[in-house]
């Protein structure tokens, strides 16, 4: 073998390594856009369930949205519920199971619009449950509608001149509101804006499953994330977005730990 062809060996094996699969993602190939972040959400998920060997006792729940198909990645039980009725169905699940590791998966627009009376009273009850919202400041699915997330002056397809706070009021803080509730037991928000925001949401993703696991009440992970399709730019600077923009209104930090508010 060639001193070439030895190091293209070895840069493979690495490349391996890096970009394993986890084995909680099945090999079908995503349909999200480019530079959308729910592919690596899904990743993110399935490298939970792997590194916490729950993947046979794990069960999502998958509303109306973008991510409605996520059981074609995930390699878990999986159920749809209603558009906004996750937080709904994890409970019913979750009660009637309660050996079971249960997320529910939402989008902005289904969470804290349509679903934001399930979402507020499930936090409310400290239902053992662990909810991944991401936040993409737009309804993404349904043609790029003003979401309750959409920022101040940010054009979707409903406000074509950018939402204004005089008629469509601002944007809702979900981390914020969460934690104004006495029974949440974890809250944190994270922005999927790079390499190292990935590694957050790793990290924060783990936090709130070993918090269900170990019966600790709910948790609650915002991620906020890119939709370049309706932003209209590239995928880029759909990160830029998320960094510049996204994340001065909606500030990345951990709010409540251990059933206690982090000042």
């Amino acid at each position: 073998m060639t001193t070439s062809a030895a190091r293209e060996k070895k840069t493979q094996a690495v490349r391996r390594a890096l970009y394993r699969r986890p084995k909680s993602l099945t090999d079908t190939p995503l349909h999200y856009c480019p530079g959308c972040g729910h592919g690596i959400v899904h990743k993110l998920i399935a490298e939970a369930m792997d590194f916490l060997d729950v993947r046979e006792k794990t069960v999502g729940v998958a509303p109306v949205g973008c991510a409605v198909l996520a059981y074609f990645y995930l390699r878990c039980d999986m159920a749809e519920a209603a558009h906004g009725r996750a937080a709904a169905v994890a409970t019913g699940i979750k009660r009637c199971l309660p050996e079971r590791l249960v997320f529910a998966y939402q989008g902005d627009g289904d969470l804290a619009a349509i679903g934001m009376a399930e979402t507020v009273h499930a936090a409310n009850r400290g239902e053992n449950i662990t909810i991944i919202f991401v936040n993409n400041s737009v309804y993404g699915m349904t043609g790029g509608q003003m979401a309750p997330t959409t920022l101040v002056g940010q054009r979707t397809a409903t406000c074509p001149t950018g939402r204004d706070v005089g008629t469509m009021g601002p944007p809702i803080r979900m981390c914020e509101l969460m934690n104004t509730l006495e029974r949440p037991y974890y809250i944190e928000r994270v922005a999927l804006d790079g390499a190292a925001g990935v590694r957050k949401a790793r990290r924060a993703i783990r936090t709130a499953f070993q918090a269900q696991l170990e019966g600790k009440g709910y948790s609650f992970v915002e991620l906020l994330s890119s939709c370049p399709v309706c932003l209209r730019v590239s995928p880029s600077d759909g990160l830029k977005f998320v960094r510049e923009q996204m994340a001065p209104v909606f500030p990345c930090r951990l709010f409540r730990k251990d059933g206690k508010p982090v000042p």
